[in-house]
């Protein structure tokens, strides 16, 4: 039986890697606005940092999670590149819409899933889910700024951007269903997935040189010498995703799914206040009641699954 010293630290592990999550968006449009690094340079980085964090850790603590079957290697390369696809996206959306906006627009994903998860598993759709994904599809509306024509003239690969890292974080949850189902150890679906987006990531920046005339790996070393840079990017890599995962997975030993769900829906909200403090970016009145009814659409749909 679970006590209530337990259940608060459960509370506490998962609103600490809540709190590690919602670094993400900020430190991506610090290096971009600081150092001007390409999205795709940003994003190979990124997955190759936590591919090496995460070969460390289960070298270190759990060797016998490196053994995935030869009948899940065709899945797992899907799944990669779903994530590369998807932290490419994601990367773009910050560049060009900051921070706390890509990262409400990013929260619709369990909208996005529950609308796939209809399409492709034919799940039952009840009323809950559908006032949950109509407060998010008009939430969506407000904080991409969708509603203002003159939004699209100027933004419009912005708006795009937002939409598709929500709807790849849909598949790739999707994948990762499957993946449980599959009976896949996480941290071994982790380090696969990774590693697999990474490869994937290093192709993707040699085809943007080929189409933009550069010689190959011209933008592979962008920082240059900048220690800071380095270490900033390294942060990335590893405390945001390593850690926030490996405690938000922690703190469910100690209280239930659906309530570490619940506590991550703040996610948002703590990206808006480190963008407000560190960036200087603000959400416009629209784009608050747009990212409230995103965050409330997710708190009924994650409830309700309990």
């Amino acid at each position: 039986m679970k006590t209530t010293s337990s259940y608060s630290r459960g509370y506490l592990i998962a609103l600490v890697a809540t709190i590690l999550w919602s670094t993400t968006g900020p430190l991506i449009s610090y290096l971009s606005r600081t150092y001007a690094l390409p999205s795709l340079v940003l994003a190979f980085w990124r997955d190759l940092f936590v591919s090496f964090g995460m070969l460390a850790g289960l070298l270190l603590f759990s060797r016998s999670r490196f053994h995935l079957d030869r009948s899940q290697w065709k899945f797992m390369v899907f799944y990669g590149l779903t994530l590369a696809i998807f932290n490419s996206m994601w990367t773009f959306s910050v560049q060009y819409n900051g921070a706390a906006v890509a990262t409400v627009l990013a929260f619709s994903s369990p909208t996005m899933t529950a609308i796939l998860s209809r399409l492709v598993y034919k799940e039952k759709v009840g009323w809950i889910k559908v006032i949950s994904i109509g407060l998010s599809l008009i939430g969506l509306v407000f904080v991409s700024g969708a509603q203002d024509p003159a939004t699209w003239q100027l933004n419009a690969a912005g708006i795009l951007f937002g939409l598709l890292t929500g709807f790849f974080f849909g598949v790739y949850n999707l994948q990762g269903k499957h993946a449980s189902d599959a009976h896949i150890d996480s941290w071994t679906a982790l380090l696969y997935s990774f590693a697999v987006a990474t490869f994937f990531l290093f192709f993707f920046n040699i085809g943007m040189d080929i189409a933009s005339g550069k010689p190959l790996f011209t933008d592979m070393l962008w920082l240059g010498d900048s220690v800071k840079g380095w270490g900033i990017l390294f942060f990335l890599g590893v405390a945001p995703t390593l850690g926030g995962f490996g405690l938000y997975t922690m703190s469910m030993r100690f209280i239930p799914a659906t309530t570490a769900n619940l506590i991550a829906t703040l996610e948002p909200v703590m990206t808006a206040v480190w963008a407000y403090f560190f960036l200087s970016e603000m959400l416009a009145g629209s784009q608050l009641f747009g990212g409230l009814l995103i965050i409330v659409g997710v708190i009924i749909l994650r409830a309700s699954e309990k």
